[in-house]
């Protein structure tokens, strides 16, 4: 019976290992893979600002927009900082002294779930805006070819500049860091539950 009791143990420990050895590895993948998908957006904004001297092109931006962009981009720091914060949670799940509960390793992993699809979401509005405000002046242009500048009477002019695109692109670099985020989270998420009853009960 002692050596049936010694082999249970032996596989609760493993499991348990195996789960803190996923976090660590999860949390350093996902912090360096969103840390660089979020850098290249503001490496190519600072590059278009040195030589255009603004960051904004000639149309005029929906104000939800910027409000959108920057909610986007906290957020986008925020779960770096939390996938930051999974490598030092497997640290403590592999350590039987200060290990946490079940409840508390998956409010966790809750907590960087939501705000990657917070990120997701917002990332998603504001290309839907961007889009139709970029179909809009498209389609009140002349359609007799590629002709993106637009003057309406005596109305300042408006066109669609390589500013444009890389607002976009931006916009799907942290769209894909979220995503990346999210399925990393719900790996977490599948692995935390796999481990159930090997926590320590919450007094």
């Amino acid at each position: 019976m002692s050596m049936l009791k010694q082999i249970v143990e032996g596989l609760h420990g493993a499991k348990i290992e195996g789960l803190a050895k996923t976090f660590t590895r999860l949390g350093r993948i996902g912090f360096w893979l969103q840390v660089v998908l979020g850098a290249i957006p503001l490496a190519i904004m600072f590059y278009v600002f040195v030589f255009s001297g603004s960051i904004s092109g000639p149309r005029s931006a929906l104000p939800s927009v910027g409000l959108l962009s920057l909610a986007n981009m906290l957020v986008l720091l925020f779960t770096i900082v939390w996938f930051h914060r999974y490598t030092g949670l497997g640290r403590r799940i592999a350590d039987a002294q200060s290990r946490p509960t079940e409840s508390a390793v998956l409010a966790t992993v809750w907590t960087g779930l939501i705000a990657s699809s917070l990120g997701i979401l917002f990332s998603m509005v504001v290309m839907l805006l961007e889009v139709g405000q970029l179909l809009f002046y498209f389609l009140s242009a002349p359609q007799a070819g590629i002709a993106t500048i637009q003057t309406t009477g005596g109305a300042s002019a408006s066109w669609v500049s390589a500013v444009d695109l890389v607002s976009l692109l931006a916009l799907l670099q942290m769209l894909a860091a979220e995503v990346i985020a999210l399925v990393l989270g719900l790996w977490l998420m599948f692995r935390t539950t796999q481990a159930a009853g090997e926590f320590p009960k919450a007094a």
